[in-house]
């Protein structure tokens, strides 16, 4: 057995807290059975983000006579395209680990973990033991059941995002953010897309205004089937076979492509890390268990990421690296702090949240006001020939911020400001309403939104 100061199980943000802890000159176990730097830069934000950049550069064009500009796009080169995107994923990941065998302190363990004992485990034909233990694995793509689904060819988004030409028609199981923006991707480089959703909305989680509007938007451009729940898929002469039913089991639907995707949510990786050999308990969704601290129930042992199952996003593993860092390096005593934690879809339209939902305050009975404003109501949207989209506010009755919704263009930016003012400003519609800014700059629907009438959402009704 070999015995460590510190074993991290994942190498994404996980990695942070290694770091930390090798410039301590602690010994430091990484342990990682795929390329280093976890999902986000391997197969999830980064090169999505990536590709679809290039979606709305040629979107832009494709649209540019809205403007009196006659444009065209020639030529794609697709291929080329996603191997300029891998290239670059590739060599990041490459220099993570020239970083981590380079040093001194770090060890690196090419395989797969499992706990068979606290703070123990099994790694290929080697065993090793940690005096503290960070577990941040992450999770994978969720397979539904579907029948016949095991003898399909399909895709999920690690596939996806390799893929070197588009389908002419990709099939999409689920209606969430992955879902959402690799249809834009598809979508706007030649396929047709058929998004099959279980949910009555695509983006379900978020705010049902912007939700709704966002399967509009979605419904002009794609073939969106709302409501119904893949059951059968079987492979064709030409391509795939979905069959699918109403959730309520009313009606039922056969779609045909050449491509399946599956973009039916993720699962955590605790059953292939064997958490409960390792003392670690687990949630009734599979996720770690922790407290605020981010401890788990085994003692020494701490998670962070998206296997803890809170918010999964990159920047929120990061925020938790550092309360890990705090509390596991630096003998403090810091719960994590969740405040204002926005997220954001890249699709078109983008969709930013930060705070509750509508929907949230209604099931907790809270009392509440909604303001709002379009963005073709502002002069930088006039300009940008009023494009569709809304800012919605949710303030409590003293003008506590609750919540803030953006559709449109830019709203993972926009969305920053109301993100500063509930974490380090008073919290309150007065901190965006008091502040000046500039005109005729975009920002101004966050600040018409802030500074209207805010109604009672009775009123609405």
């Amino acid at each position: 057995m070999q015995d460590f100061d510190l074993v991290v199980v994942g190498s994404g943000s996980g990695l942070d807290v290694a770091s930390v802890a090798a410039r301590q000159g602690q010994d430091v176990a990484v342990v990682e059975d795929g390329p280093l730097g976890g999902t986000c830069l391997n197969r999830g934000c980064v090169p999505s983000k990536m590709l679809v950049h290039r979606a709305d550069v040629k979107r832009g064009v494709d649209t540019a006579d809205e403007f009196g500009i006659d444009a065209t796009v020639e030529d794609v080169d697709f291929s080329g395209m996603v191997a300029e995107v891998s290239d670059h994923v590739d060599r990041d990941s490459a220099s993570i680990r020239r970083g981590i065998e380079a040093s001194e302190n770090h060890t690196l363990f090419d395989d797969t973990g499992r706990f068979v004992d606290e703070r123990t485990l099994a790694v290929g034909d080697e065993t090793i033991r940690g005096e503290a233990v960070v577990v941040a694995a992450g999770t994978r793509p969720a397979i539904p059941d579907v029948e016949g689904i095991e003898d399909v060819d399909y895709w999920t988004s690690t596939e996806a995002l390799r893929a070197d030409a588009p389908p002419e028609h990709l099939v999409i199981v689920g209606g969430g953010y992955v879902a959402a923006e690799l249809a834009h991707y598809f979508g706007t480089f030649g396929s047709d897309v058929t998004i099959v959703g279980r949910r009555g909305a695509l983006l379900p989680g978020e705010d049902p205004a912007v939700a709704r509007h966002f399967t509009e938007r979605y419904e002009r451009r794609f073939d969106v089937r709302t409501g119904f729940e893949a059951s059968a898929v079987r492979e064709t002469g030409d391509g795939i076979a979905l069959d699918a039913e109403t959730v309520d089991g009313d009606d039922t639907a056969t779609v045909r492509g050449d491509q399946l995707l599956v973009a039916a949510g993720r699962v955590p990786n605790t059953d292939r890390l064997d958490a409960a050999a390792g003392g670690i308990e687990t949630t009734d969704r599979g996720y770690v268990a922790t407290n605020r601290y981010l401890e788990t129930s085994a003692e020494n042992v701490w998670a962070l990421g998206d296997i803890v199952g809170r918010y999964p996003y990159k920047h929120a593993a990061n925020h938790e690296a550092s309360t890990v860092i705090a509390n596991v390096l630096r003998d403090e005593r810091d719960a994590v702090d969740y405040t204002a934690m926005p997220h954001a879809v890249f699709a078109d339209p983008q969709v930013a949240a930060v705070g509750v939902t509508e929907a949230d305050l209604r099931a907790e009975s809270r009392e509440y006001r909604v303001g709002g404003y379009e963005y073709a109501d502002t002069a930088m949207g006039s300009a940008m020939g009023d494009p569709p989209g809304f800012v919605k506010v949710l303030v409590a009755p003293d003008g506590e911020i609750l919540g803030t919704h953006v559709v449109g263009p830019h709203a993972s930016q926009l969305v920053h400001e109301v993100c500063v003012a509930m974490r380090a400003g008073s919290g309150t519609v007065a901190d965006i309403r008091d502040t000046i800014h500039v005109h005729p700059a975009l920002n101004e629907v966050v600040a018409r939104a802030f500074g209207g009438r805010f109604s009672d959402p009775d009123e609405r009704r």
